[in-house]
C-alpha cells in the first residue's frame, strides 16, 4: 500500500491538479532563516523525507539548519535538514556545481561560492540562487523521497562536486561509498554519527546528461585512533555551452541501495525538473488550500501561509516506496498499508501542531500513531524525539502519549487501540528511565538525585510533564472501559500538586526528603527547570487549570498572577538564555511552555486580556522578514500556534477537545474538514485596532462561551463575531 501511495506522486504532467489559487506564492521560506528561527529556505514535499536546501558551509548555533540569512556563502546543497530545532545534524548527500577555478575556504567551508540575496528566490516547493563566483544558476524542487537540482551553466568547463566526507556542527561522517552504475547514474551511502545516532543514508542519483569524466577521492575516517571508514568525494566533469542545463535527481533511502533505486524509479521516472516542480506545487497547493483566509493584507497572508507551510515540514516520511524502513532496533521492517514517519519533536509539537493535524491531516495522524506503536514494539518504549530511526532522548515527558490519545478520542484512524494503550502504560512505568521510578514513588522527582537518564536534572519540569501525560493515559483508559488503569493514572495526574509551594505560590523543586529548594527565585533559570524559569513553568498544568486556580486561592488571585506574568519584565542588563526570546514580561513566546498561557485569562472571566495578548503576540512576534520568528520554529510548533490563533482558537489542553477563543486575525477564515464540511470563523470589522470581541453567534444563535468544542468544529459550524476596539 505504501508503494501505491508513493507511485501516485511520480513526476509528470498527468499528475497535475488544477487549483483555484496558487497558495505556494504566499509562502516565504526565508521567514525564520535569521535571528533564532533556525529554518531552511530549500525545498521539500509536504512531510517529505528529503529537505534539499543550501548550506553556508559554516558551523555554529545560527547555522543549525545549514543556512543563516546574514551569511554570503554557499558550500553545497544537501538533502536532509531539521526545521527550526536546536540540534545541528543531518546535511547528508551534498552537491555543488562549479566552474574553474574553484573558490576554497578553510575548515568546514571548503569549496564554496559567494551569493547575493538579490539573486535568490523561494516559494513552497521551489528554490533558486545564482552562485556568483561561478555564474551558475541553481534551482531546486523535490518529491517526497527525491531532490532535484537544475544547474544553468555559463559555458566552458564545469563540474558537479559530491562531498560525503563533510562534517558540520554535531554531524560527522563515519563511512561512505560512491559507485558508478552507468554514464548517468551513481549510487552510494553516507553513514554518520551525530544527534541521530548511527544514521544510515543510502542514495541513487541520475544525471540528465552523461558526465564526461568522474574522479573519486577518499580519506580515512578515524575515531579513537582507529580507522572506522572512508570519506568519499567525487567530481563529475562536463563541457558546457552558454545556457546549457543539467538536472541532477537524487533519491534517498533508509534501508539500502536497492531502496534508493526503487524510490528514484517510482518518483522520478524521467529526470524532468519542470514536471516535478509542477507536481510539488500541486501537492503544496492541495495542503495549503485546506485553510482559506479573506481580508488579510499581503504581509499577513504571507505570514499565515508560511506558518501553515512550516507546520508541514515535520514529522517526515521515513519509509521507501515499498513500505520498508529502518527501525530503532537497527533492523529493516515493512509498513503494511501505512507509511512510517520520523522526526518527532514531541515536547514541542504535542501542544498545537498535532492537534492541527487532526483537522488537516487525519490520514497522516493515523500513520504517525502506527509509527509510534511500531517504534514501541522495536525499542521497548514510545519515542521521545526520534530521528532517522534513532532515539535522541532530547527533551522530556512521554509526549507521544497525548498525540495517541487525542487521535483515539477524536475517532481518527484504524490503529490498534489496545496496543497503543499498552505502549503508553509501559512507557509511563519505566522506573529506571529519567526519574519515572522516583516520580511514582514520591509523587515528584527530587532535584538532588540523578540516575543514568536523569543527568540533565530538569526534575520540576519532568514532574509536571509526566503528570499531564498521565492524565491523557487516564482518559484513553476510561473511554476503553479500563477503570483500574484510569484510576491509577488519574491519581498520578495530580502529582503536580506535590511541587506547589503555598509559601511562594510557585511550582518549586523538592529534594528527596520533601524539602522545597531553598532561596528559590522564580525568575531565575536553574537546573531543575527545563529551558525555562519558575514563572514560565508554573502554568504547565494544562489538564487541570481549575485545580491550579484553586491552589493559588481562586480566580482573582490567579488573574493577578497572570497579570504579573505579562508585566514583570527582566532587567535591561539581565543576561537571558538563548531560548528566552519573544518576551512579554516573563512570558516567552520563543519557547513552548508559555504557548498556552495567554489563553488562561478566559478561565477567570477576563477574555479581553486573552484577546489583547494573543493579538500582541501575532502582530509583534510574527513578521514577513527573515527574522520573522521570535524563537526556534521547533518542527512546526511555533507556526502551528500562529495558524490556530490567527483563525481564532487554541487548545490549552491539547487532548481536552476544547479550544479557547482568542482574537481572530482575519475577517474570514475557512477550515475545510476531512468530512467534507467547512468550519468558518467570520470576524466582522477585524483589524489591528478591532481586536476585541463585542458579541458572538454560533450558527446564527447568540453564543457566550469562551471556548469551542471539537464536535462544534467538526459539525461545520459558523462562528460569527462582532469585533470592536
Amino acid at each position: 500500500m505504501c508503494a501505491l501511495l508513493a507511485l501516485a506522486t511520480a513526476c509528470g504532467p498527468s499528475q497535475t491538479n488544477v487549483v483555484e489559487e496558487d497558495f505556494t506564492q504566499n509562502v516565504n521560506p526565508f521567514i525564520g532563516t535569521d535571528f533564532t528561527g533556525n529554518t531552511y529556505p530549500g525545498v521539500q514535499a509536504p512531510f517529505g523525507m528529503v529537505q534539499l536546501s543550501p548550506d553556508n558551509g559554516l558551523g555554529g548555533w545560527d547555522r543549525i539548519a545549514g543556512y543563516f540569512y546574514p551569511d554570503s556563502t554557499i558550500a553545497g546543497f544537501s538533502h536532509t535538514h531539521l526545521s527550526g530545532t536546536g540540534a545541528g545534524d543531518l546535511y547528508d548527500i551534498s552537491f555543488l556545481p562549479v566552474t574553474f577555478p574553484v573558490k576554497e575556504g578553510a575548515g568546514t567551508l571548503g569549496v564554496h561560492s559567494k551569493f547575493s540575496h538579490a539573486d535568490e528566490s523561494a516559494s513552497a516547493g521551489y528554490y533558486q540562487v545564482r552562485l556568483t563566483d561561478y555564474d551558475i544558476n541553481v534551482e531546486l524542487t523535490a518529491t517526497p523521497r527525491c531532490g532535484l537540482q537544475r544547474y544553468t551553466f555559463p559555458g566552458g568547463d564545469a563540474a558537479v562536486l559530491l562531498n560525503l566526507s563533510k562534517a558540520m556542527n554535531w554531524d560527522a561522517t563515519d563511512d561512505s561509498r560512491i559507485e558508478v552504475v552507468d554514464s548517468v547514474t551513481i549510487q552510494g551511502y553516507r553513514f554518520s554519527e551525530g544527534w541521530a545516532r548511527g544514521q544510515k543514508v543510502f542514495f541513487r542519483t541520475r544525471f540528465s546528461a552523461p558526465f564526461a569524466k568522474i574522479t573519486l577521492d577518499s580519506t580515512a575516517v578515524t575515531r579513537g585512533g582507529k580507522q572506522i571508514g572512508w570519506g568519499y568525494t567525487a567530481r563529475f566533469d562536463y563541457t558546457t555551452q552558454p545556457g546549457q542545463q543539467l538536472t541532477v535527481a537524487t533519491a534517498l533511502s533508509c534501508t539500502g541501495l536497492e531502496g534508493a533505486a526503487r524510490n528514484l524509479e517510482a518518483e522520478v521516472k524521467a529526470v524532468d525538473f519542470d514536471a516535478c516542480l509542477t507536481q510539488a506545487k500541486a501537492d503544496w497547493n492541495r495542503e495549503l488550500g485546506k485553510i482559506r483566509i479573506e481580508g488579510a493584507d499581503k504581509d499577513q497572508r504571507t505570514v499565515f501561509y508560511t506558518a501553515l507551510y512550516h507546520s508541514m515540514l515535520a514529522p517526515t516520511l521515513f519509509c521507501d516506496v515499498d513500505g520498508r524502513y529502518y527501525g530503532p532496533d537497527k533492523q529493516v521492517h515493512e509498513a503494511d498499508g501505512w507509511q512510517n514517519y520520523s522526526t518527532f519533536s514531541l515536547w514541542d509539537t504535542y501542544r498545537a501542531a498535532h492537534p492541527l493535524f487532526t483537522y488537516t491531516q487525519p490520514e497522516r495522524v493515523n500513520d504517525m500513531v502506527k509509527s509510534f506503536i511500531a517504534f514501541y514494539e522495536q525499542n521497548g518504549r514510545l519515542p521521545v524525539w526520534n530521528l532517522w530511526g534513532s532515539e535522541t532522548d532530547m527533551m522530556i515527558g512521554y509526549h507521544a502519549v497525548p498525540v495517541i490519545v487525542d487521535a483515539y478520542l477524536k475517532g481518527i484512524g484504524d490503529f490498534d487501540a489496545e496496543k497503543a494503550l499498552e505502549a503508553c502504560v509501559t512507557t509511563a512505568n519505566l522506573d529506571g528511565y529519567r526519574g519515572i521510578g522516583q516520580y511514582k514513588q514520591l509523587g515528584y522527582i527530587p532535584y538532588d538525585q540523578k540516575d543514568e537518564y536523569n543527568a540533565e536534572n530538569w526534575s520540576l519540569s519532568k514532574t509536571l510533564e509526566y503528570a499531564y501525560d498521565d492524565w491523557c493515559i487516564a482518559r484513553m483508559a476510561e473511554k476503553m472501559g479500563k477503570q483500574d488503569i484510569a484510576q491509577t493514572f488519574d491519581q498520578r495526574a495530580r502529582n503536580y500538586r506535590n511541587v506547589y509551594n503555598p509559601a511562594t505560590s510557585f511550582m518549586q523543586p523538592r529534594d528527596g526528603k520533601g524539602n522545597f529548594q531553598p532561596n528559590f527565585q522564580p525568575e531565575a533559570y536553574t537546573e531543575p527547570i527545563c529551558e525555562s524559569n519558575g514563572w514560565q513553568y508554573f502554568w504547565s498544568v494544562q489538564h487541570d487549570i481549575d485545580g491550579l486556580i484553586a491552589l493559588v486561592g481562586g480566580p482573582e488571585r490567579f488573574a493577578e498572577k497572570l497579570d504579573s506574568m505579562f508585566t514583570f519584565h527582566p532587567a535591561d542588563d539581565e543576561e537571558l538564555p538563548i531560548f528566552s526570546t519573544g518576551m512579554i514580561g516573563q512570558y516567552v513566546h520563543g519557547n513552548e511552555p508559555s504557548h498556552h498561557v495567554a489563553y488562561l485569562y478566559n478561565k477567570v472571566g477576563q477574555p479581553q486580556k486573552t484577546q489583547q495578548y494573543v493579538r500582541q503576540i501575532m502582530d509583534e512576534l510574527y513578521t514577513n522578514t527573515p527574522a520573522g520568528l521570535c524563537g526556534n520554529e521547533d518542527c512546526g510548533q511555533t507556526s502551528a500556534w500562529y495558524v490556530l490563533s490567527a483563525m481564532g482558537f487554541y487548545p490549552v489542553n491539547p487532548v481536552g477537545g476544547v479550544y479557547e477563543i482568542g482574537s481572530p486575525l482575519f475577517p474570514k477564515a475557512e477550515l475545510r474538514l476531512p468530512n467534507g464540511k467547512t468550519f468558518t470563523v467570520i470576524a466582522h470589522g477585524a483589524s489591528k485596532e478591532n481586536k476585541y470581541i463585542g458579541s458572538m453567534k454560533l450558527n446564527g444563535q447568540p453564543y457566550t462561551e469562551t471556548f469551542l468544542t471539537h464536535e462544534q468544529i467538526m459539525s461545520g459550524a459558523t462562528l460569527e463575531l462582532e469585533m470592536r476596539p
